[in-house]
């Protein structure tokens, strides 16, 4: 187990790197303000979700061997820029709502709460810099002799889900109330709904094109 210093510094890092304007917050943001708070809450617990399986991995030793091979790097990276210039292609296309209400299709306001968790999972799977930057970092706050690694490793996971959580969180709550009131203006709901789509867009361009 880490001690209360190790654990109290790894969240407030955990806490900036949040912060810190990535595809995945950017991510949050979008999805927050085209479909409401509540949707932008889901994605990130499905983003925390796919933080589970990178920790795991990471403790078990998977991720050493995962970023080893250029294959799986790169098959990877292109199958999360595919899924992400879908949802690009969704959003861009996305119909206005009678009376700038959104419609439910892709890039208004309804939506499936599992269909966003899975969103997020798959968002946060489908980057393999996470794994990578997970297997450089959590082992940094692990000290073998305060007992396991994995165990540690396990434990400084969850940590940083939590810091994931509210950050994330903060942002989705945020973001969904100012989209709810672009919402009430066909025209603001356009505007949101074609800049959801370049976001995207551009997100998929530069996962596409990352390096290892």
């Amino acid at each position: 187990m880490p001690s209360i210093e190790t654990l109290v510094a790894f969240f407030g890092v955990s806490v900036l790197l949040g912060l810190s304007p990535g595809p995945d917050n950017l991510f949050v943001l979008m999805q927050s303000a085209q479909r409401g708070w509540r949707a932008g809450m889901c994605v990130v617990l499905g983003l925390c979700g796919g933080l589970v399986v990178h920790t795991t991995a990471v403790a078990l030793g998977l991720a050493a061997v995962f970023a080893a091979s250029a294959l799986a790097f790169t098959l990877l990276k292109f199958v999360g820029a595919a899924y992400l210039a879908w949802l690009a292609w969704g959003a861009l296309r996305a119909p206005v709502g009678s009376g700038g209400a959104a419609a439910p299709a892709a890039g208004g306001t309804g939506y499936s709460a599992w269909r966003m968790v899975g969103r997020g999972v798959v968002m946060n799977l489908t980057n393999p810099k996470v794994l990578v930057f997970f297997l450089a970092f959590l082992p940094q706050f692990a000290d073998p002799a305060r007992g396991g690694v994995a165990a540690q490793i396990m434990v400084l996971g969850c940590v940083f889900m939590l810091a994931t959580l509210l950050v994330f969180g903060a942002i989705a709550c945020f973001s969904g109330v100012f989209g709810t009131l672009l919402q009430r203006s066909a025209r603001a709901q356009w505007v949101l709904n074609r800049l959801a789509g370049l976001v995207f867009l551009g997100l998929a361009v530069r996962l596409a094109t990352v390096q290892r």
